[in-house]
């Protein structure tokens, strides 16, 4: 029961970090080495790249009171939606051609009231979305599937 998934997942947005505080610039197209996502200024790991939830973007947009919140402001790597990620933690995960270990979750860092003002730390908590390292390296698409494995 805990391996079924009712259906496969997307990877919808990728985004790279060139600097730790730099602007998350959005790409259709990444390669992923052991040490993470080319182009962005993660470790090797088990943090080499984050994953969110598509699903939890109108969440955290609820609870800050805004009609949307865009991926680049939570700073992950992957917008995934379709599978729910929570269930494939301490497992691997398939995107395209790369295969991660989904190893925890990703709490707010305090900056994040920075961008969403009073309030935005409490309402991403349980919403951050999850770290991961790389099993197998090779080049993503928005829109490769994903699947446990």
């Amino acid at each position: 029961m805990m391996s079924r998934h009712a259906q496969a997942g997307h990877l919808d947005w990728i985004g790279l970090r060139a600097a730790r505080r730099g602007d998350v610039e959005s790409t259709l197209r990444a390669a992923v080495t052991e040490a993470g996502l080319d182009g962005d200024h993660g470790r090797s790991g088990k943090r080499a790249v984050t994953l969110i939830q598509a699903e939890h973007l109108p969440v955290i947009a609820a609870l800050i009171g805004r009609d949307d919140v865009a991926a680049a402001d939570l700073r992950r790597n992957f917008v995934i939606s379709g599978i729910n990620l929570a269930a494939l933690r301490k497992g691997a995960v398939r995107i395209g051609e790369v295969s991660l270990l989904i190893e925890g979750p990703c709490p707010p860092c305090s900056r994040i009231e920075e961008t969403f003002g009073p309030g935005g730390y409490n309402a991403v908590r349980g919403h951050g979305g999850w770290y991961a390292s790389v099993v197998q390296g090779g080049i993503l698409r928005v829109g490769d599937t994903v699947a446990a494995g």
